[in-house]
């Protein structure tokens, strides 16, 4: 057992012993510790190198605000992650760590000559250095700064671990569960609320767990913790440990990662690694508590220095011992207790260093029983020591000359600048901040939420306790709900003050001193004070040209310092500089908890019609559609797809043929203004459509350009019935909504998506009449010509029944509820079986179109074509006065001539052209060539040769001439001709 391991102490399990490796090293840790715990229970306090300098560094935290304790971590079976916070990694059996950023090792690191000539690689350096000569980016500056950039190592291998995600909407959220946390908690569960309360660590209590010795209501404070959590579980209340608020996002909707495995020897089969929670409160309490604040002199990033705060965590909470031999710097009272805590569990403090004239005399007294030199008024002016701090040198704060102070030896120096309240999450709401002189606290809220404890500057368990119980207890009055304030007594509490400092001052040698302020950045309060000389006034400005603030803590642990510095430097107060901007996280997420579910084969969800059981077990091939997985053709056997297509085909265009057509979008658009709704959105005009009526319909954005299409049917004369193309459902929607509710809210219309709602069958074929008729009640057969809708029963069935056709055959969709369309599907087949019916799949539908010229929106068009393009301007309702594009195509760009227009093409050889091929009028023309268009469609056809459908400058003038297609295999000619290669006069349509 290491000495640095205090037997007995923390809340580690000292029965049980857990082997890891560091570096290829293997240590041994207790059940309960972190990365960082076990490594300075080993007395190893070199974790890694900075980013710029490779300065050796250590952990200087005990959480996740850890900036330089930073390891990559593997798992085995390719699970690799880099950056790791050694702070929070829990020990797991067999963990192997290392460090990062130096080679060929930790104690040794080639990289470490950037230190010795930082003067080179001051603020702003990349804007200096690489702007010339120009010449040199490509080859040479570019691929250096990326082969420097990063910590860690990317993984190689797929990540093999799973993510989930849920949903959760709860009454009360609370963040944090510390004294403040957990008060609220008790509070607001005394109603029955349904109460969350989370907290990023694996144990709930907070500082509490650093803090054993405090009474509260006459119990020792962990037996507390461990009551009230019992209380809480027993009041229903949901517990979340490891799970971190990672943001908070409008109308009170929370973020929040679950790490479920890693700490576990051997997690369960299939069980995710984590977890992503959206959460909806009803009210929110933030009880965050507030980090501990670096103090900024020359030497402060050796390994062991570190926050006192963070030294109390580790002995208490882990039963580390940091050091024999501590020395103590700060500005704040809590660094005394400490100092206390680790002197009375065996260390020899070496003095206690307080920039203060005046330490609490109660504070001095404590430091005088244990023997404990105070030196107040003074400062730390360096420190020395290679891989780790070996001595201090302390003198008075004022006039500090060069051989001033003397030389305090030590093992380790434990830093206080005081606290700075966790507003990262209150900032993501757009809250304001107020300046009180020392730090920014909470002022003016946007969401439904309480700030409680520490995070708003409150400082003692009794004041943070009571603070906690009364917003638990204002979060119970925003749910109109009623709770009474609870009471808690303390003893043994540890309130205190500080003072803030900018920068302590040297020991007079101040060029060569080097205070760091960002420790995985390397930043320091020179590079500061030199961005504001070089015209810097924004903080954010400051921020970007020094990076100060922009590691993985995102500024945690500088951004304050860093902030007070340049105020020191612009002669401003901190609010007349700036604030930067916390953005989620709130700590480095991985990228797999984003995703969750949604990776590999469920990447996108994959929509199934009600029809999809029919097809798979009829031997389908599917294709995917937007989201959809569509049957694409039918093979029967010894068919390939060219054959069984062909055969598709022909029988729809000899007898009948069945289609699902789910998939197709479909809105319904009703209210009192639907019909002036629709005369605005599409080119049509819809006052005269009479219901029973369809009628083709186009869409346009504001640029004049095709949008989406489909047929409407009026069902009623406030009721349309519209669809859309497969792809465009949503898109159309939003839309629709977006017009609906900011540019026409007078209009009384209502907006639904009936897209699953519907399942559609298509019928098509001469046949389609006869098979049919005797299915169909509720239609007068002698009013129902082609682009009639009407709601009637097909098979018995409720449906919506449209006389329509997308193949030039007659034709007729059949839309019954989604439960019933498998039902619908095989009483159509079994009444077609008479006339030879034959399903057909995408691929058939595509062929069929193209037959007819009817364009499918996305593949003829490109989105710079217009009506005109496309020979719709039979769509565009003349006599209208507006609709959205309207006046676009005035525009003298889309009326001028040689704009691509949509053509047919016949290759002269009778061959296959290929779809997205180029078009040039001249192939014998130098390269590059120029290209007039491309082909949209292609295939081969049931008329006996292919066909193609294509956009060309100037295509309407082109009819007849000849262009060519550069293929793979050699030049293709082609003859311009209509789109409508079948049935030109309709006839067929009209039988």
């Amino acid at each position: 057992m290491s000495r640095y391991r205090l037997q007995g102490k923390g809340r580690v399990d000292h029965s049980a012993p857990v082997s890891f490796t560091f570096d290829g090293k293997t240590y041994q840790g207790l059940r309960g510790d972190t990365v960082a715990s076990a490594l300075l229970a080993n007395g190893v306090h070199l974790m890694g190198r900075s980013f710029k300098y490779h300065r050796p560094r250590g952990a200087v935290s005990a959480g996740s605000e850890e900036p330089n304790a930073l390891i990559g971590t593997s798992r085995g079976a390719g699970r690799f992650e880099p950056n790791t916070r050694a702070t929070v990694q829990e020990l797991r059996a067999g963990l192997v760590t290392e460090s990062q950023n130096k080679w060929p090792s930790l104690s040794f690191d080639v990289g470490a000559i950037n230190d010795r000539a930082y003067m080179l690689f001051s603020a702003g350096f990349y804007y200096k250095t690489f702007m010339w000569p120009k010449s040199f980016w490509d080859k040479i500056y570019e691929p250096v700064i990326r082969g420097a950039a990063g910590l860690g190592k990317s993984p190689t291998e797929p990540d093999p671990d799973r993510y989930a995600s849920r949903y959760l909407h709860t009454d009360v959220l609370i963040v944090g569960a510390g004294p403040a946390g957990i008060a609220a908690a008790l509070a607001a569960a005394q109603s029955g609320a349904d109460v969350t309360l989370v907290d990023e660590n694996a144990e709930m209590g907070g500082s509490l767990l650093s803090d054993p010795a405090v009474l509260i209501d006459g119990k020792p404070a962990w037996d507390w913790v461990d009551a009230q959590l019992g209380r809480l579980r027993a009041a229903g209340v949901r517990l979340m440990t490891r799970t971190t608020a990672i943001g908070y996002y409008h109308q009170n909707m929370l973020g929040l990662c679950q790490r479920l495995t890693d700490h576990l020897d051997s997690p369960p089969k299939g069980a995710p690694r984590e977890r992503m929670w959206r959460v909806r409160a009803g009210q929110v309490v933030l009880a965050q508590g507030a980090l501990e604040k670096p103090l900024v002199f020359d030497g402060n990033d050796r390994p062991g220095v570190m926050l006192a705060g963070a030294a109390q965590t580790f002995l208490h909470k882990y039963g580390v011992k940091v050091g024999d031999n501590p020395a103590v710097i700060t500005s704040h009272d809590s660094a005394y207790h400490a100092a206390f805590d680790l002197a009375d569990n065996g260390a020899r403090v070496a003095a206690i260093i307080d920039t203060r004239e005046s330490p609490r005399p109660d504070l001095l007294d404590g430091a005088r029983k244990r023997g404990i030199e105070v030196l107040p008024s003074h400062t730390v002016t360096t420190t020395r020591g290679r891989l780790r701090v070996k001595s201090v040198r302390a003198a008075p704060v004022r006039g500090t000359q060069v051989g001033t102070g003397r030389d305090i030896a030590c093992d380790c120096l434990l830093m206080s600048g005081g606290w700075t309240p966790s507003l990262h999450l209150f900032s993501h709401t757009k809250g304001t901040l107020a300046w009180d002189g020392q730090t920014f606290l909470p002022d003016r809220k946007t969401e439904d939420c309480e700030i409680a404890g520490a995070g708003r500057g409150l400082w003692g368990y009794a004041d943070v306790l009571a603070d906690g119980a009364a917003a638990g207890l204002r979060a119970l009055e925003g749910l109109g709900r009623a709770g009474h304030q609870a009471s808690f007594t303390v003893a043994n509490d540890r309130p205190g003050s500080g003072v803030s400092h900018t920068e302590l001052p040297t020991d007079g040698n101040a060029g060569k001193a080097r205070a760091f302020i960002d420790f995985q950045n390397d930043v320091t309060a020179k590079d500061i004070r030199l961005a504001v000389r070089e015209g810097m006034r924004s903080i954010e400005h400051v921020k970007r040209y020094t990076t100060n603030g922009m590691a993985t803590d995102q500024g945690k642990m500088s951004n304050i310092n860093g902030l007070m510095i340049a105020a020191d430097a612009l002669g401003k107060e901190p609010p007349q500089v700036g604030l930067t901007t916390f953005r989620p996280p709130y700590t480095p997420t991985s990228f797999g908890a984003f995703c969750g579910y949604l990776r590999g084969e469920t990447f996108q969800l994959t929509r199934k019609t009600p029809i999809d059981p029919w097809a798979e077990a009829n031997g389908a091939v599917f294709e995917p559609v937007a989201q959809w997985r569509r049957a694409w053709y039918f093979p029967k056997a010894g068919e390939d797809m060219h054959a069984a297509v062909l055969r598709e085909c022909k029988a729809t265009r000899a007898s009948l043929g069945i289609f699902d057509a789910s998939t197709l979008g479909k809105i319904e658009v009703a209210g009192p203004d639907a019909v002036e709704f629709m005369n605005r959105m599409y080119t049509n005009p819809w006052t005269k459509l009479q219901p029973g009526r369809c009628r083709y319909g186009l869409l346009l954005g504001e640029d004049g350009f095709i949008r989406d299409d489909g047929v409407i049917g009026r069902l009623s004369p406030d009721l349309f019935h519209v669809t859309t193309t497969t792809g465009g459902a949503a898109r159309v929607l939003t839309m629709m909504e977006d017009y609906l509710q900011t540019e026409w809210p007078e209009l009384d219309v209502w907006l639904t998506s009936t897209t699953e709602q519907w399942a559609t069958v298509a019928l098509n074929g001469p046949n389609a009449l006869a098979m049919l008729k005797p299915l169909v009640e509720g239609v007068d057969w002698d009013d129902f010509p082609h682009m009639s809708c009407a709601e009637c029963t097909v098979a018995g069935l409720p449906a919506r029944l449209f006389r329509l056709s997308f193949t030039g055959e007659v034709g007729f969709e059949v839309n019954v509820p989604a439960r019933h369309g498998l039902a619908l599907w095989t009483a159509l087949i079994e009444a077609g079986k008479a006339y030879d019916i034959c399903p057909y799949g995408t691929e058939t539908m595509h062929v069929l179109r193209a037959e007819k010229g009817y364009i499918i929106v996305g593949q003829d068009t490109d989105g710079t074509v217009t009506p005109g393009d496309a020979g719709l301007d039979w769509a565009i309702g003349k006599a209208k006065k507006d609709f959205v594009g309207k006046r676009s195509l005035s525009r003298p760009d889309i009326v001028a001539k040689g704009r691509k227009q949509l053509v047919g093409l016949l290759t002269e050889d009778g061959s296959l052209l290929q779809e997205g091929a180029q078009i040039v009028l001249d192939p014998n023309q130098p390269k590059p060539m120029k290209m007039v268009g491309h082909v949209t469609s292609s295939y081969q056809s049931t008329m006996g040769h292919p066909i193609a459908m294509a956009v060309i400058e100037g295509g309407f003038d082109r009819m007849g001439e000849t262009v060519f297609i550069p293929m793979p295999d050699g030049v293709r000619k082609a003859k311009i001709t209509s789109t409508v290669f079948y049935d030109p006069q309709n006839e067929r349509l009209k039988a």
